[in-house]
């Protein structure tokens, strides 16, 4: 299960009713943070939800309404008395970037710890997550830019009657069920010895700042949702899109309808974008399963139960 959580869905500048760029995600009692715009802490206070289980925060690049709220934030979670460290991720320059903001928010009772993105496509480890996946993949901006795909796999399921067949002593069933490969004086007993194939995971993919391209549709492919930049809905700002690397709303339902995701929400609109509602009915002429982002929208990505 992971819950999704868009926290500001503007771009460029913040509006009274709409936060800065930024996005969060839990999983397993972990918070992840994809971007850091003005207003995520009050987005994040209005959700309800807590700064301190933050562990990870993803950068896709470092316009200011992307990262202008981390100085903020990070205060906020140090005065929440956090300890563990947070580790960061974003394209080259991070280090250089974060600790030039830091300038204003200098003593921290917790570690930052820096991995800058170096390949157009890279996997992001997270300690102990075995089945949690973060890949980062380059996007077509004026400036290095990164989206993010994040996919939980599922085990398959467990086979009692395999187990009894083998004479697995029933105190290890749980153990094997979890992934866990054990090894006892009768002999090692592994996960495949009581699992049936692997079930559909879940997938998220967050991508913005950009032009269409094809990595986009290739990590959103089946995924349960997109979230994808449609900075301007209205067809006379199609120039002004290719001028300045961003997107329009049916560029984005072009993308979805290739990949075919479960559903897709647009986010990061201009600020002369008042209404995005108005212009989704060209949208879903494109691609049906079609949202507009609000900040504060919410949905729990959970396992088909009936698999």
């Amino acid at each position: 299960m992971i819950d999704v959580c868009l926290l500001g869905t503007g771009g460029m500048m913040p509006l009274p009713y709409r936060y800065l760029t930024s996005l969060m995600l839990r999983y397993n009692g972990k918070g992840i943070l994809v971007d850091c715009g003005e207003g995520t802490q009050v987005a994040l206070r209005k959700k309800g939800w807590s700064p301190k289980p933050i562990d990870v925060m993803l950068f896709t690049h470092y316009h200011a309404d992307h990262i202008s709220g981390l100085p903020g934030m990070l205060l906020t979670m140090g005065n929440a008395e956090r300890t563990e460290p947070v580790l960061m991720v974003g394209p080259k320059g991070l280090a250089r970037v974060v600790s030039s903001l830091r300038v204003i928010a200098p003593e921290l009772p917790f570690e930052i710890q820096f991995l800058e993105l170096t390949e157009r496509e890279q996997e992001i480890s997270l300690p102990g997550e075995k089945d949690f996946h973060i890949h980062a993949f380059r996007v077509n901006h004026n400036v290095p830019c990164y989206g993010y795909a994040f996919s939980l796999d599922r085990a398959g399921r467990f086979d009692a009657a395999r187990a009894k067949d083998q004479g697995i002593p029933l105190k290890l069933w749980s153990r094997l069920q979890k992934g866990e490969t054990i090894e006892t004086e009768e002999g090692t007993y592994t996960p495949d010895m009581v699992l049936g194939p692997a079930r559909k995971g879940l997938s998220l993919v967050y991508t913005t700042d950009t032009r269409p391209c094809e990595n986009i549709v290739k990590y959103a492919q089946g995924a349960d949702l997109l979230i994808c930049e449609g900075m301007y809905g209205e067809p006379d700002k199609a120039e002004k899109a290719k001028e300045h690397k961003h997107m329009t709303f049916t560029e984005a339902a072009r993308i979805a309808k290739k990949a075919g995701p479960a559903q897709m929400w647009l986010t990061h609109y201009s600020p002369s974008l008042v209404r995005p509602d108005e212009f989704m009915p060209q949208v879903r002429k494109i691609f049906p399963d079609s949202l507009p982002g609000k900040d504060g929208k919410t949905i729990t990505l959970a396992f088909d139960k009936e698999e």
